[in-house]
């Protein structure tokens, strides 16, 4: 089989091995495309003294910097996997991880991650084979058995020649980010990650002469996946910004950066500091592309960046399991707010109901997937993967809608975000839109509560942004929430408990984890 994908994402090192890749934020380093090849081919050749081989795992748990796109382009080189993991993770995720991917070598860049592996590793000594020692963990700690230097490995002679893969070897194993439970390892091949990517910045026109302000994290399919690989494929500059700050994103727009991608929780913080001062929004205006996904962004939200940037955000949809499958049109005009677009030129989606038959406009179905951007499996996990797919489609868990003109609206996950209370099903992302409107709350996340008798009963849990003596009692705000919601919502939709929070439990890329709210029973 001919290796078309992967020869894609080689296209810009090749042909123009002069230009910057990658450049970061702090210091201004940067890495050219030459220099990134030649760095990962001499991390591979270190990596194949370690006996790593063809299709072996090799965990990366790294913070955002120069190196991470070197360790990526290192195992491609080889052929391993690369398994990115979330680098707030704890020993419990992280030792399901290492068991369930099999990995033979891990590399880390603190010296916190370290001490947690060399304990794991105690534990079980056939865990890992080796340690890789980046950043923090490599100029900090001293070797010990099993144990290398990152810097060691890049004195090695580079591969003369990448090992040759085929589209359908796998690339990368993504593990889900457990918004509902335990997380799953997602095993894409090359052909899902790179027809999805090139597709999806094809559609938002990337160019040589962009440059990606890239201020999220580096573990998931929307930083690793669109930012690092999408620079790759359309040959741009990405900024890397070790972590989000609003005034460093405007910094970055205003030295030259043209495409941002953030997170709702993101954009929440830039309106903030630009009703702190309107006159960024000058400067944001001259970017050419904002982009949010990972979550639901509020139509207040895309309302309020307009009216300060003259900017509408771009949103998209998309998952571990299948890339990046749904966006709104490029045009800013085709751009409609609450919705998440048409599908992408590589892959089938629509929304279906539990028969399988195509949802008529207004009713709520599940967002079925097809194609090219689709895993190849849940990996260790058959019976999962067969439950996952249907008459060749792949069943994603989110609940939608198709509205009047043709656009899906994401409603939610199915499983916690589609309540079922007295017979009626009830969309929680509505409820939180009205919700959020209240001049005191600044976050809410509705649960369904087991209820003998309804079913669920409607819990919302909320963060509130002021001090006042009442504004802390959950009592108080039961009666509050009733009386604000009268009139807007339909009296079955109403919360019918409140829990008061110092902040909603989200993951590393913003996505509220509703499995952690406990009301208590």
């Amino acid at each position: 089989m001919d290796t078309h994908y992967l020869d894609r994402l080689y296209h810009h090192i090749e042909r123009r091995p002069d230009a910057v890749a990658f450049r970061a934020f702090k210091g201004g380093e940067a890495l050219t495309f030459g220099a990134l090849d030649e760095r990962a081919r001499c991390y591979g050749a270190g990596l194949q003294s370690l006996g790593v081989q063809r299709q072996d795992r090799v965990v990366a748990i790294l913070e955002t910097s120069l190196s991470l796109p070197v360790v990526l382009l290192g195992h491609y080189a080889l052929g391993a996997v690369h398994v990115p993991v979330n680098t707030r993770y704890g020993e419990v995720e992280i030792a399901h991880i290492l068991e369930d991917s099999g990995a033979k070598v891990a590399v880390v860049d603190t010296l916190s991650m370290l001490e947690l592996l060399r304990a794991l590793r105690q534990k079980n000594p056939a865990m890992l084979e080796h340690l890789i020692l980046l950043g923090e963990a490599e100029t900090r700690a001293e070797l010990r058995d099993g144990e290398v230097f990152f810097s060691s490995l890049l004195e090695h002679a580079a591969l003369e020649r990448r090992v040759e893969v085929e589209d359908e070897d796998l690339a990368m194993f993504i593990y889900t980010s457990g918004t509902t439970g335990k997380s799953k390892g997602v095993a894409l091949p090359y052909r899902a990650i790179i027809a999805g990517i090139d597709s999806l910045t094809t559609l938002w026109r990337w160019t040589e002469e962009d440059v990606l302000v890239l201020a999220l994290p580096l573990f998931h399919v929307h930083g690793l996946g669109i930012g690092v690989h999408g620079t790759l494929l359309k040959g741009c500059e990405a900024i890397l910004q070790e972590r989000f700050d609003a005034g460093d994103v405007v910094t970055s727009i205003e030295q030259g950066g043209t495409i941002f991608m953030g997170v709702p929780t993101m954009y929440t913080r830039l309106v903030r500091a630009l009703e702190e001062d309107p006159s960024a929004g000058e400067v944001l205006a001259r970017a050419r592309l904002f982009t949010s996904g990972s979550a639901a962004l509020a139509a207040d939200l895309f309302e309020a960046f307009e009216r300060f940037t003259g900017h509408r955000i771009l949103e998209r949809y998309g998952m571990s399991e299948t890339m990046l499958t749904v966006s709104n049109p490029y045009p800013p005009e085709q751009r409609k707010p609450g919705t998440i677009g048409f599908p992408i030129s590589a892959c089938e989606v629509e929304v279906r109901d539990d028969e399988m038959n195509r949802c008529e406009p207004g009713v709520v179905g599940q967002i079925v997937v097809r194609g090219d951007t689709v895993m190849r499996e849940y990996w260790g996990s058959p019976e999962k993967t067969a439950e996952a797919f249907r008459d060749g489609w792949f069943l994603t868990g989110d609940a939608a809608r198709y509205d009047e003109d043709g656009y899906i609206v994401h409603v939610g996950r199915r499983s916690v975000d589609i309540l079922k209370s007295g017979g009626y099903k009830i969309s929680a992302r509505e409820i939180e839109e009205v919700i959020s409107r209240h001049p005191l709350i600044r976050e809410v996340a509705v649960v369904g509560i087991p209820d003998p008798e309804w079913g669920q009963r409607i819990g919302a849990a909320i963060v509130v942004d002021s001090h006042e003596e009442r504004a802390r009692d959950a009592s108080w705000w039961a009666g509050e929430l009733r009386a604000f919601v009268e009139g807007k919502l339909a009296d079955y939709k109403r919360p019918r408990e409140v829990l008061l929070l110092d902040e909603i439990p989200r993951n590393a890329l913003g996505k509220v984890q509703k499995h952690r709210i406990d009301f208590g029973g």
